[in-house]
């Protein structure tokens, strides 16, 4: 039975008869992993702690970054340097004490994904990355659990439902992984700041449905987002019973990903000193370095530039929160740069 207090707070969701307070119960019983707490993952976040889901997990490693606060707006600008997944759910507590919520303040990877999401009814999935997709959809599929999915491109989303009731997986709609490097998110091509409200709250509405067994669930759909020309499309695709099939976890190598070596600032400024040949990076673009910058070479990501490098001669690389730096690094190593750093954290790690 929902508390006075839940009456009241939900009363306009549950005066909705498709609805009731028989939905809301059981949106309250729900448990709903949200992996990223970014673009995707704050919108995603706010709406279903608003809605009421009873448990969500919040599954992010980064930081808040200040060039986040464009799209990010569950964070301001004195949460800079701070963990995502714990201030996010600080901040939701504020806008709903009914709800738990479980902190997981680490990157999903092959060896903590099946753990994470063994736990949880639905997964939303936030990332902006192909290689995390793959990962989280073959988990998802070996657990039985349903995947909410958006990505946002530019001016562009889309929001489709894998795996919703032994319905079509990711891999049904997109087989193979993209190769490396065509694989662009809005570290390095951009994306308009209301975008990802859209296609979060997309998704988080895609979640309620499910829960509460209300309207057509995007199953065997991918709906497309336009915002230049504001316009939706729906395109329908198949189940592949191949694809159902998974036993184990992709590595992160098989997924787009690569061998780097993560360093903190005093690791790299010991290395700076005593490593004969180290070219240090900075990925940021040019005006962001000229404010303020630790060293090295501007080389932008956006620039695709790292040709001008040599790739027998160690190379560490930087950016302002770990996200660019770490694209960047991870271009070198499939490009034959045999020994790749990263500076872990960027400069908001180390307080510039």
């Amino acid at each position: 039975m929902l508390s006075e207090q839940e009456h009241i707070r939900y009363s306009k969701q549950t005066i909705l008869p498709e609805i009731g307070p028989a939905g809301q119960e059981r949106l309250r019983d729900a448990r709903v992993l949200v992996v990223g707490a970014g673009g995707l993952g704050c919108p995603v976040l706010q709406y279903l702690a608003a809605a009421g889901i009873g448990t969500l997990g919040i599954a992010d490693g980064d930081n808040v970054d200040i060039s986040n606060l464009q799209r990010q707006v569950l964070y301001t600008t004195a949460d800079v340097g701070k963990g995502k997944a714990a201030t996010a759910a600080e901040k939701l507590t504020a806008l709903n004490p009914h709800v738990h919520f479980h902190v997981h303040p680490v990157f999903i990877d092959s060896s903590n994904a099946l753990d994470l999401i063994r736990e949880y009814d639905i997964v939303v999935d936030g990332s902006d990355n192909f290689a995390t997709r793959y990962l989280v959809n073959d988990a998802c599929v070996m657990l039985g659990k349903p995947m909410v999915s958006g990505a946002i491109y530019k001016f562009e989303g889309q929001v489709s439902v894998f795996n919703y009731k032994g319905g079509p997986t990711y891999r049904c709609l997109f087989p193979e992984p993209p190769g490396p490097g065509d694989s662009p998110n809005c570290a390095d091509i951009g994306v308009v700041a209301t975008l990802p409200g859209i296609v979060g709250t997309t998704q988080a509405n895609e979640v309620i449905k499910m829960i509460t067994g209300i309207g057509d669930v995007l199953s065997g759909r991918l709906l497309v987002i336009d915002t230049l020309g504001m316009s939706m499309h729906t395109f329908n695709f198949r189940l592949n019973e191949t694809n159902l099939l998974i036993t184990s976890l992709p590595t992160l190598s098989m997924a787009c990903d690569i061998q780097v070596i993560p360093v903190d600032h005093a690791t790299l400024q010991h290395m700076l000193a005593t490593v004969q040949g180290l070219q240090l990076v900075d990925v940021r673009e040019v005006e962001e370095h000229a404010i303020d910058n630790i060293g090295g070479i501007n080389l932008p990501l956006s620039a695709n530039s790292y040709g001008k490098l040599e790739p027998s001669l160690p190379v560490a690389v930087y950016c302002a929160s770990g996200v660019r730096s770490a694209l960047f690094a991870k271009t070198l190593a499939q490009n034959g740069f045999s020994l790749v750093y990263d500076l872990r954290g960027g400069m908001a790690a180390i307080g510039r």
